[in-house]
């Protein structure tokens, strides 16, 4: 039995791009010790892929009105089709290496109920990566100089023990929110959200909108509404990487260092807590730093 079960929904392998990167992405995560994988969905090139790539593909995903996959089903399934004690939800197009591995065990170790989740490094990615030895100590070589640490802002992967989110909304896949819902909900149950970034390096390979109707960011679609509708809110998805409780750092779970972004956001959750019998609207104005400096901005121009 594996100790952690990836599970995901890629996009099509329609387009060139999306299709090389997320094989890049599902291969590194072959090369994991104590891993199984499944790949959920019927999108077109799916069952190929995970055919080519060894891995476990189920299709029967249960989807919203307009075929996207509903995150509820993907964890149901994730939970019938494995018996791993961790259990991780991950972007197809994140790429992993050993240290993530590592990671897990050490919070399994230290932790009965977590999520650990992490910032990611994003990276122009323009070929096929070869996996031949040394390519984890290359491809750290290249993205220590050419990537960049992304805001801590939005999660591509939570990794969690099986007993965890066990009731997760109709969320729709590939749209905004979902991901702040899990941090909230995790503070909410009071289980320690340990941001691994110290100890891992995860890596996000760079990509258009074009898979989206339109061409449009995940936050510009009706399902974002949706899955703010079903967190409870504007105020449940407000939570990001910033409201971990611990961080793993050599192998030992510490406490975040208070930086002027995490300040802020202390502040931000004190406001909320004290004006809770506002309109959500005008809570929003309140409570939220960047809203204050707008309005500096044109008071003194």
């Amino acid at each position: 039995m594996s100790r952690i079960t990836l599970f995901s929904a890629p996009k099509p392998f329609t387009d060139p791009h999306i299709a090389m990167i997320q094989r890049n992405a599902i291969k590194s995560w072959t090369l994991l010790s104590d891993v199984e994988i499944i790949l959920l969905g019927e999108e077109a090139g799916l069952a190929t892929a995970a055919q080519e790539l060894g891995v476990k593909h189920i299709p029967n995903v249960k989807c919203n009105a307009n075929g996207i996959p509903l995150i509820s089903s993907m964890f149901q399934l994730a939970r019938e089709n494995s018996q791993s004690d961790l259990l991780c939800i991950i972007n197809a197009d994140m790429i992993l290496m050993p240290d993530f591995v590592e990671a897990a065990r050490r919070a399994r170790i230290l932790r009965d109920d977590f999520v650990l989740l992490s910032q990611r490094w994003d990276l122009d990615v323009t070929h096929p990566i070869e996996f031949t030895e040394g390519w984890e100590s290359h491809l750290r070589s290249v993205v220590n100089g050419q990537g960049q640490l992304h805001r801590p802002a939005g999660s591509d992967f939570f990794l969690f023990p099986r007993s965890c989110y066990t009731d997760i909304p109709n969320f729709t896949i590939g749209r905004a929110g979902w991901d702040n819902w899990m941090i909230y909900k995790a503070r909410k149950e009071k289980w320690p959200v340990i941001d691994c970034t110290p100890s891992v390096m995860i890596i996000h390979q760079s990509h258009d909108y074009s898979h989206l109707p339109g061409g449009k960011s995940h936050y510009d679609h009706p399902e974002t509404n949706e899955n703010i509708r079903l967190a409870g809110g504007q105020v449940n998805i407000r939570y990001t990487i910033l409201d971990a409780t611990h961080q793993l750092v050599n192998g030992k779970l510490t406490r975040p260092k208070m930086t002027s972004l995490r300040f802020m956001r202390k502040l931000e959750l004190f406001l909320r807590t004290i004006f809770f019998f506002l309109p959500e609207s005008t809570i929003e104005n309140i409570a939220r730093p960047k809203r204050w400096q707008k309005r500096f901005k044109k008071l003194f121009k």
